[in-house]
């Protein structure tokens, strides 16, 4: 499996080429095009209970599509639903947790699942859970606006807004808190912020999805308009 990605920072999308018998599974609606010898199957990847707890808990979709090469030459094209970036994350038997929405692709050694984020991520308008990816391979993960990695050392902090994370590696600690004191919190347009400690890698997003969402809905028209 080899991915290629073109139309960065802004457009991206992501080309999985894969050798006769590899397959790659994708959030459903991923799929932006294939070649004809793929064959594709649907699935709740790990039966009903666990595409549930993926889907209501981790905000993913019910099902996931697995693609497999029959033929040489065979690659697929993802995309998400975003306008924004696409990274390939290496996995070597490690564990990493994905924000709600980054998971576009990942080949099928890599184990897809959701971890409960307990109280601390409760008040979050991003979601109470994460997606748990673990195994070896490369994931593909994708932003809403460009991609940032951040590197942070063993006790290193760093605050990012809800809204604004990608994913993490696990080793880096984390917690959901106020931006400031609850008036500057429900006033001032900051909301919650996650502060993150190291060692390890964090990635963000240049855009936020809810962000957009609440300036688009004033914007509407309405029934009386």
């Amino acid at each position: 499996m080899r991915t290629e990605i073109s139309f960065s920072p802004s457009f991206a999308m992501a080309t999985v080429h894969l050798d006769p018998g590899e397959s790659v599974k994708a959030e459903a609606g991923a799929m932006m095009a294939m070649t004809p010898t793929i064959e594709m199957a649907t699935s709740t990847r790990g039966g009903v209970l666990k595409g549930l707890k993926r889907s209501v808990l981790g905000g993913e979709s019910f099902f996931m599509n697995t693609f497999t090469s029959k033929g040489s030459g065979d690659h697929i094209v993802v995309a998400p639903a975003l306008p924004g970036d696409i990274i390939t994350w290496p996995l070597t038997g490690n564990t990493v947790y994905l924000q709600s929405g980054s998971y576009l692709a990942s080949p099928t050694s890599i184990e897809i699942d959701s971890k409960w984020g307990g109280a601390k991520t409760f008040f979050s308008k991003e979601g109470l859970f994460m997606l748990k990816c673990s195994g070896v391979g490369d994931l593909i993960v994708s932003s809403y606006g460009a991609v940032h990695g951040i590197d942070l050392q063993a006790g290193q902090t760093y605050t990012v807004d809800t809204g604004h994370m990608v994913g993490w590696e696990d080793g880096v600690s984390y917690e959901v808190v106020k931006a400031g004191n609850w008036k500057s919190t429900m006033l001032g347009g900051e909301g919650l912020v996650v502060r993150l400690t190291g060692p390890g890698r964090v990635y963000v997003q240049t855009r936020s999805p809810s962000n957009f969402i609440d300036w688009l809905v004033p914007k509407l028209p309405t029934q009386r308009s």
